[in-house]
C-alpha cells in the first residue's frame, strides 16, 4: 500500500529523533488519546527512542476498553434471550462483564455472531425476518458514521427486527476531563487522526486555549507520531496553546461533511459513562427519537444490573493515564490475554495489551503510584 514504507523509514526517524533532542530543554509529558497510537509506540518503541524529557501517557483512546461495564452487563443480558441474535465486532467477545463475556454466552447456547461491518448485522436481520438481530454498536468518532448510516439503512428499508445498542463516546469531552482532573500531568495532545477525519479540528482550539495545551493532529505509523511529538515539543517549548495538523493527506479542517450530517440525523449528544472513568458530561451519542424503534436499550429494558469490577484490576488508573499498565500488581500474573481482568489487556487497541505482546519481558514490575480520579 502507498505510504505504508515512506512512513516507516528508519532514516528519517533518525533525523526526527535528532530533531526533538535538539529541541528538547525541560520535562514535558504528552498524552496520545488513540489506542491504535499506543500500539504503534510500544511496538516501535517510540517511547524509549525518545529523550528522557519527554513522556508519553496513554489516555482513553481505546473504545472497547472504556465501554462501562454496565453497558457490558446489559449487551450479555440481550444476548442471552432465545429470540435474539446478537452481532459483533470479534473484539467485544472476550470483554469481561460482571462474571462473564459474550463468548461464555455462546457457550451457553446464545445466538452470539463476530460480524466485520454493522451492515453484516442488517443483512443478518433481513435472512432472520422471525429473530430479534441486535447489533452492538461503540467506538468513537470513527466508527459513528458507518453505525449511523446502518440504522439510517434501517429504517429506510422497513426492516423492523434490526436494533442496535449504542455506546459511542467522543474524544473532546474527554480531553477536557483529563485535563480538568486535580492530578492531571499532561501538558500536551497527539489527537486521533482518524477521529479528525470525521470531524474535522473545529472542537479543538477552544480546548487548546482554555487549558493551554497544544493539539497536534497526529497519524498511526512511526513516522506520523514522532512528527507529533516534534510538533508537540516544539509548540510547547515556545509557549504555543494551538491546534495543528500533522496529517493533513487524511484530515481537512472540515472534516467529512456527509458523515457529520449523517451522524446529526441519526445520533444526539448526551452524558456518557466510561469505565474506569465515570460519567462524561456530553461524551456520547444515543440514538435520536426519530430512531427510537431501532434503539435496543428501549426495546430490550434490562432492569436490576449490579456491577462489579474486580479489586485487583486498576485499569481505570491506566486510561486516565495515572498508571502505567506494568506498574498494576496483576498485569502478567492474574491479568493476561486469555484470564482478563479488564478490556484494556483484552482489546486489540489496549494499552495492557499492548504491553504484554511487545514489552512484558522487559520491564520489571514496580510499586505504583497512588492516584486520584478524573472524575
Amino acid at each position: 500500500m502507498k505510504y505504508i514504507d515512506e512512513f516507516q523509514d528508519p532514516e528519517l526517524a533518525r533525523r526526527l529523533l535528532d530533531d526533538i533532542h535538539a529541541t528538547v530543554t525541560r520535562p514535558w509529558a504528552l498524552m496520545e488519546v488513540c489506542g491504535g497510537q499506543t500500539h504503534s509506540i510500544i511496538r516501535h518503541g517510540i517511547d524509549q527512542l525518545l529523550p528522557e524529557e519527554v513522556e508519553l501517557i496513554h489516555g482513553p483512546g481505546c473504545p472497547v476498553c472504556v465501554t462501562p461495564l454496565e453497558v457490558i452487563d446489559k449487551a450479555l443480558e440481550i444476548a442471552s434471550r432465545p429470540e435474539v441474535i446478537f452481532c459483533s465486532f470479534g473484539d467485544m467477545l472476550r470483554v469481561p462483564g460482571t462474571g462473564r463475556d459474550l463468548f461464555q454466552v455462546r457457550g451457553e447456547g446464545g445466538d452470539v455472531r463476530v460480524v466485520y461491518s454493522p451492515l453484516d448485522a442488517l443483512r443478518v436481520a433481513q435472512q432472520n425476518p422471525d429473530r430479534e438481530v441486535v447489533f452492538f454498536g461503540i467506538g468513537f468518532e470513527t466508527t459513528a458514521p458507518p453505525n449511523a448510516m446502518t440504522v439510517h439503512q434501517a429504517k429506510r428499508l422497513g426492516i423492523p427486527n434490526f436494533s442496535m445498542l449504542v455506546s459511542h463516546v467522543r474524544v473532546p469531552p474527554a480531553i477536557e476531563a483529563i485535563m480538568s482532573s486535580p492530578s492531571c500531568r499532561v501538558q500536551g495532545f497527539l489527537a486521533a487522526g482518524h477521529v479528525c477525519s470525521v470531524m474535522g479540528v473545529g472542537e479543538y482550539p477552544d480546548l487548546a486555549e482554555r487549558f493551554r495545551v497544544p493539539i497536534v493532529v497526529t497519524g498511526f505509523e512511526p513516522l506520523d507520531i514522532l512528527e507529533g511529538v516534534r510538533r508537540a515539543v516544539r509548540h510547547l517549548e515556545r509557549g504555543e496553546h494551538t491546534v495543528d495538523n500533522a496529517y493533513a493527506r487524511a484530515v481537512r479542517p472540515e472534516g467529512n461533511p456527509a458523515a457529520r450530517a449523517m451522524l446529526e440525523d441519526v445520533f444526539e449528544v448526551t452524558d456518557r459513562a466510561w469505565r474506569g472513568i465515570g460519567v462524561i458530561p456530553d461524551s456520547g451519542w444515543r440514538l435520536s427519537s426519530k430512531y427510537r424503534d431501532h434503539d435496543a436499550e428501549y426495546r430490550f429494558p434490562v432492569d436490576g444490573i449490579r456491577t462489579e469490577e474486580p479489586a485487583e484490576c486498576r485499569s481505570g488508573e491506566v486510561l486516565q493515564g495515572l498508571l502505567k499498565p506494568h506498574e498494576c500488581e496483576a498485569f502478567g500474573t492474574l491479568c493476561t490475554p486469555r484470564t482478563p481482568l479488564g478490556a484494556t489487556m483484552v482489546s486489540s487497541e489496549g494499552a495492557c495489551a499492548a504491553y504484554y505482546l511487545y514489552r512484558r519481558l522487559d520491564m520489571p514490575v514496580t510499586k505504583a503510584r497512588e492516584a486520584t480520579p478524573v472524575v
